[in-house]
């Protein structure tokens, strides 16, 4: 069966099934049309390849990757003037930060 001919099933938060796929003697496989349509993959796009050991591979765009990061470099910043804050406050009087 080719990859889009299959019924798509949806889990909670929107998350599909729409197959399994072939890995070709290339390396390539082929994204089921469905979930090109309902993700807004289209040719040319760029795709990046993410993988986890006990997970296995994701594929998502990077606006996608961008999206469920946005906020975490604010997030990120506020750890670390907590974390300089706090190294200021342990130094005994006299020394001071280079």
């Amino acid at each position: 069966m080719a990859p889009d001919e299959g019924k798509t099933f949806y889990g909670p938060g929107g998350r599909g099934f729409y197959g399994a796929v072939t890995v070709s003697e290339r390396g390539q496989i082929v994204i089921p049309a469905q979930a090109r349509r309902d993700l807004g993959i289209e040719p040319g796009d760029k795709l990046l390849v993410l993988a986890d050991p006990q997970q296995g591979l994701a594929l998502m765009t990077i606006e996608t990757l961008m999206r469920g990061l946005q906020g975490s470099s604010a997030l990120f910043e506020q750890i670390r003037q907590h974390a300089l804050e706090d190294t200021e406050e342990r130094k005994p009087s006299g020394e001071h930060q280079d």
